[in-house]
């Protein structure tokens, strides 16, 4: 298998972290603030009965995730480049969203929603499991956490970006003007193919400017085959690295978390604050600013005293003002305590890969950013179910999300156990 490339250059590190910007359209349109919202309150039977379907179907499309990520990294690692199966991946996202625009208001969508919903989360969620293993071969290992938290920061701009375009063009501004129908949602449906062509263009630099891995030739069954014997070598090799299996185990759950954060966090504003759909697009354009704000802030901290305090800093933030939220009942209160959380999102997520491309000895990076994946998504479905199914239960959004707290409690404690981020020699 060819080497890795050397640490590139300035302008390929920026046109990787263009597709964080790219692709965070999806996460803040589609998964959190617009499309949540608008399938919850004009597309199911009621919002009770819709967040349980939401929470169903964000669950499966993670156990998919989880299923599929190890293997289709390890065959990537067979096959060398990653370009390609990044770029299908991430069009199979642009496509399923383009494709919502015809999800008009009534029950009679609910199935179509979904499916759409369900197939491009798949996608993005693949194409991100090829866009974060690029990092270790791109950025030299003492920049390791700015260039991973500059990306998330970049993202979460990114996101507040394509929002802010949502609500002056299409939210606000003059539907009329573009031939769209107020009375069939048009103005709010005209953002989902928005977010298409924003996915689609912010992406091409890292296609253009963003050096691969070269192929190593094999073709595909060989490196299936190849990609299964990888995975069991793995399996036997990662009890040498108690210290990585840890951390992955404290992930699975925090991320679980931050997850279902974003799943339902459109959700929640609407449902228990009752806001409109301007109201939580704004909520989300102010979310993404401190998101945006502190993870490009924390990125530097992080390569001054680690990941692992980043993230044990982080999870405290998360905690304290996720308990806040779910104890307001103002709404501006919840605004204040809804930023606040925001500040402490992008840490938590930035520093974990960039602890295991420190701790992850050179021979084996690769393969432990598939168990990364599948780390990100192995409990993914419990989250959103748990969430879902107490609200339908209970016929209380406020006591559902309340059980996100406990994803961070846990995750927390077992990380304090983590040992610090310190490179780690050795491999096979």
């Amino acid at each position: 298998m060819s080497s890795p490339p050397k640490p590139a250059s300035t302008l390929a590190l920026f046109s990787w972290a263009m597709y964080d910007w790219a692709n965070s359209s999806y996460a803040a349109v589609i998964q959190t603030f617009v499309f949540a919202a608008y399938f919850t309150r004009q597309i199911a039977v009621d919002q009770t009965v819709g967040t349980a379907q939401w929470g169903n179907t964000i669950s499966l499309a993670g156990l998919l995730v989880a299923l599929g990520g190890p293997m289709l990294g390890a065959l990537a690692d067979q096959t060398g480049r990653r370009k390609p199966v990044l770029a299908f991946f991430s069009l199979l996202c642009i496509v399923t969203t383009s494709l919502l625009w015809y999800v008009r208001p009534g029950n009679d969508s609910v199935t179509m929603a979904l499916l759409l919903v369900g197939i491009g989360t798949v996608g993005f969620e693949f194409a991100g499991i090829y866009y974060n293993a690029m990092l270790p071969d791109l950025a030299p290992a003492d920049r390791l956490g700015r260039w991973s938290g500059w990306g998330w920061g970049l993202g979460y701009l990114g996101g507040l970006a394509c929002l802010v375009v949502a609500l002056l063009v299409f939210i606000d501004g003059d539907p009329a003007g573009f031939g769209l129908d107020r009375e069939g949602a048009e103005h709010v449906r005209a953002t989902f193919p928005l977010v298409a062509v924003w996915f689609l263009l912010f992406s091409l630099p890292l296609f253009l400017f963003t050096p691969d891995r070269p192929p190593t030739g094999l073709a595909w069954g060989p490196a299936v085959r190849g990609g299964l014997r990888q995975l069991l070598d793995s399996a036997r090799h990662i009890r040498q690295y108690r210290h990585i299996v840890r951390f992955l185990i404290a992930r699975m759950f925090y991320v679980d978390g931050l997850a279902t954060v974003f799943a339902f966090g459109g959700v929640y504003a609407a449902g228990t604050f009752d806001m409109s759909a301007r109201q939580v697009l704004l909520f989300g354009i102010g979310l993404n600013i401190t998101a945006g704000l502190g993870a490009g802030s924390f990125a530097l901290l992080d390569d001054r005293v680690g990941a692992k305090t980043t993230i044990l800093i982080s999870l405290v933030g998360l905690l304290l003002s996720g308990i806040m939220i779910m104890l307001v009942t103002s709404p501006r209160l919840f605004w204040l305590f809804g930023l606040l959380l925001g500040l402490f999102v992008g840490p938590a997520q930035a520093s974990g890969r960039s602890y295991l491309a420190r701790v992850a000895p050179p021979a084996l990076r690769n393969e432990m950013f598939g168990l990364f994946a599948f780390s990100g998504k192995a409990t993914a479905f419990a989250g959103p179910l748990l969430v879902g199914w107490l609200t339908y239960l209970s016929g209380s959004q406020r006591l559902g999300m309340s059980s996100i707290l406990l994803f961070f409690v846990i995750g927390f404690l077992l990380m304090s156990g983590v040992p610090t981020d310190r490179p780690v020699s050795g491999g096979r």
